[in-house]
């Protein structure tokens, strides 16, 4: 792996902030719900405000209302020590929400958008983009447009002011219904990515299932990616660059309170730890510590995290 470009932030996210509404008690599908609790949410806001609580520097793009949920986002966001001066607050849009089960498994959710996908090209600032070492973008805002938009311009910028450029391939269906012209965008998207962490969920949805984890790793080197990270549950997570398999790390059995968030807590470690210089390997291993964490908590984790007690349980 190529040493992270230098940069002010470590994580500059593009795409969704938007407010989760988590069900309170564990429920399999969304019509058993009848109590939630409100978080911040959208993948890309949930990277950046991990890294910040393990001590990072990370700042978002994204656009929000002006209203009394854009207000609480933002207020998240920078109690945690997000970047917000790049956070677009339009008063004629309401905040994104999305209503998810509580689960230990991949909840069930409905998303009402409006600001999220209103990101335009012109919202991103060049300077953002040229003050990160890592630029994340998911799967979300590319679903729509002018948001698609969006992350292609601030990945044109990554690539060339020569940033690290990462991209989630989370697709969902309800999310994105017109699978063909997903796989055309992800692919055409995928061109700028130097490194991805799909789940194995992830990769069935895009090519279909039955094939081998190093198989699914294969297609999406394919596409362009010289880093794939694949997280595969219970069976844990592949490691792989420029086609060089570097290891398998084992899951290890946890009490879940809350699955929703943990594959972004996992990535947020992965990229604390490039910015510290470590291996592919070791930020796996680091990543785990803190999915793990996650994993026990009912919601975002704590509003400081010790990176130091983080490391010193995992072993290399």
């Amino acid at each position: 792996m190529q040493r992270l470009p230098d940069g002010y932030f470590d994580l500059v996210a593009v795409g969704e902030t938007l407010v989760d509404f988590i069900s309170e008690a564990p429920v399999s599908r969304l019509q058993e719900a009848t109590t939630f609790r409100r978080f911040l949410g959208g993948s890309p806001a949930n990277i950046a405000l991990y890294v910040a609580k393990l001590g990072g520097k990370a700042a978002v793009v994204s656009k929000i209302g002006r209203g009394g949920f854009g207000q609480f986002v933002r207020d998240e966001l920078q109690s945690s020590g997000v970047h917000t001066g790049y956070l677009v607050m339009d008063q004629r849009l309401h905040t994104s929400v999305v209503f998810v089960t509580r689960s230990s498994g991949t909840p069930e959710f409905e998303a009402l958008r409006s600001a999220d996908y209103q990101l335009t090209a012109q919202d991103v600032a060049p300077e953002a983009i040229e003050r990160a070492r890592v630029v994340h973008a998911s799967t979300f805002a590319l679903s729509r447009e002018p948001s698609r938009s969006a992350v292609r311009r601030a990945f044109e910028l990554a690539q060339q002011y020569g940033k690290t450029i990462s991209l989630d391939p989370n697709y969902s269906p309800m999310i994105w219904p017109d699978e063909a012209e997903a796989k055309t965008v992800l692919a055409e998207m995928f061109r700028f990515a130097t490194m991805t962490k799909p789940s194995l969920d992830d990769a069935q949805r895009l090519f279909g299932p039955g094939l081998s984890p190093r198989a699914y790793i294969d297609r999406f080197h394919a596409l362009g990616p010289r880093l794939v990270v694949l997280t595969m549950g219970k069976q844990g997570i592949l490691v792989s660059e420029q086609g060089e398999l570097l290891g398998h790390v084992p899951s290890r059995p946890v009490p879940v309170a809350d699955a929703t968030g943990a594959g972004d807590s996992f990535w947020a470690g992965f990229i604390v730890g490039l910015a510290e210089g470590r291996s592919p390997l070791e930020c796996v291993l680091f990543g785990r510590e803190v999915v793990e964490l996650k994993l026990r908590t009912v919601g975002p984790l704590p509003a400081t995290l010790d990176r130091a007690a983080l490391w010193a349980r995992v072993q290399l």
